[in-house]
């Protein structure tokens, strides 16, 4: 190519394009107005409450999006109705997306590296450096000014509700569930909060323990019981104290479970059949369930039929397992870190993928991003081939295991969705969409995620 003929497609290139066309460079925009349409915009078909046109080969239907006064006011085929003299927003079938839902999280933990490293990255060391860090410095002005900038960048990423674990051990119980009731308070109508308490299942053996988690829940909670499952000699004793507690208060329960590379780390087991036996009513999540991967074959499915019978909920969460998991100084890791979840899903278990720590001794990494959670668990777990089977895994089913009507779009609901400039899964996939929009109530939102110099102070740093 001679020099004129780069020349020549460098000026093309800069040249903004009309934002009509399907080859469009300049980014699109909302207009003012309060009423308006999206035109020919790509909509997965397992996000609308009923069939609505052909599907592409990704699931996509092509759709025109009347948005009124902050509401869906109708969706249709492209081209298939008159919405008047309403401003058009010409998508040229670039996808639309429902907000996000974040199921499993720790914003209690959050930010924290910079002060308390993990200079090993093993599960033990995190552990022992959060306990470290929890008990000299985790105040309630602390918690609170990590929980704030937490909840900014999930907001800013387009994330609409987000469940968080709470360390609910000693004096932290009673430091930390004010500081999140205040935070779901402040965030109303804007991230629908919910938050469960972690601790190790032996805790619930504790009276004392158990006493101060019912009175915290009771007073600030969101209806959630947890707690960390592992292979203890009671623990069959202890989930049944805590069944009992969820039973008599009418909660749900949330657990951490099986975390371990050890194939003999059978907890998820327990869990299932205890909920079989109990006749449990109430919703059951369960998070992580690492060791079901590299169980016998046999043994899993017998698992994997438990769970299912059981109507339990599972999440995964790809970066920080793969971070943790199979992790030996001086040895490529051998394993990705992350459950059976392909084969929990042919079963009918409802399964969905979730962020987990951000940037503490568990993982350094991750921002409450769900685009980038959902383009990493693309690649780790091979959720694609059919795209379309997996994307409710960070909408839709987290939504429902958190029983909140969300992660569809559908005529007379909040206008509440994410306007990319990709037009199948792979363009989606390929790039984090950081020129994304974000919109709430029908409005783009400036919003920008929070500058990581302003937790300058907490962290011992010099302005």
């Amino acid at each position: 190519m001679t020099g004129a003929e780069l020349d020549a497609m460098n000026d093309r290139h800069e040249t903004p394009a009309d934002a009509s066309s399907p080859r469009a460079t300049a980014p699109f925009a909302l207009p003012r107005a309060r009423r308006y349409v999206l035109k020919k915009a790509r909509v997965l078909g397992r996000s609308l409450p009923e069939p609505m046109g052909p599907l592409d080969f990704d699931g996509f239907a092509l759709l025109d999006i009347l948005v009124d006064e902050g509401r869906v006011a109708k969706i249709a085929p492209a081209g298939g109705a008159d919405f008047g003299d309403a401003p058009e927003v010409a998508m040229s079938g670039r996808i639309v997306l429902p907000l996000f839902v974040d199921v499993h999280t720790h914003i209690d933990k959050g930010h924290i590296w910079r002060r308390k490293r993990n200079p090993v990255g093993d599960f033990p060391t995190a552990l022992k450096a959060v306990i470290e860090d929890r008990t000299v410095n985790w105040t309630a002005a602390d918690v609170a000014a990590r929980m704030e900038f937490s909840l900014r960048s999930a907001y800013a990423y387009g994330t609409t509700a987000l469940r968080t674990h709470i360390d609910s051990v000693g004096a932290q119980t009673r430091i930390s569930w004010p500081v999140f009731a205040e935070a779901r308070e402040r965030w109303r109508g804007r991230i629908e909060l919910q938050a469960s308490p972690l601790f190790s299942v032996e805790y619930a053996l504790d009276d004392s323990h158990m006493a101060d988690i019912e009175a915290m829940l009771d007073a600030h909670g969101t209806g959630i019981l947890g707690a960390v499952t592992y292979m203890v000699p009671r623990l069959s004793e202890g989930l049944t104290r805590l069944f009992e507690l969820a039973e008599r208060k009418g909660w749900e329960l949330d657990f951490h479970v099986d975390e371990s590379a050890d194939p003999a780390a059978r907890s998820l087991k327990v869990v299932a059949d205890m909920a079989i036996e109990r006749r449990f009513e109430r919703r059951i999540l369960v998070g992580h369930c690492c060791s079901l991967a590299l169980q016998e074959d046999d043994e899993r499915r017998k698992t994997i039929d438990a769970v299912a019978r059981a109507g339990l909920s599972v999440v995964s969460l790809p970066m920080c397992n793969m971070f943790l998991q199979d992790r030996v100084p001086g040895r490529t890791p051998r394993w990705r870190g992350v459950t059976a979840l392909h084969e929990l899903k042919s079963a009918g278990v409802r399964v969905m993928i979730a962020s987990d720590n951000t940037r503490d001794p568990f993982y350094p990494y991750g921002d409450l991003d769900m685009m980038e959670t959902w383009r990493e668990g693309v690649r780790i777990l091979h959720l694609d081939y059919p795209f379309a089977d997996w994307a409710p895994a960070v909408s839709a089913a987290p939504a429902e295991a958190m029983g909140l009507d969300l992660g569809h779009l559908r005529p007379g609901g909040r206008a509440d969705m994410i306007l990319t400039r990709a037009r199948d899964f792979p363009e989606l996939l390929a790039r984090p969409q950081s020129n994304r929009i974000v919109v709430r109530n029908g409005e783009a939102s400036s919003v920008e995620p929070p500058d990581y110099s302003e937790l300058d102070a907490i962290q011992g740093l010099a302005p």
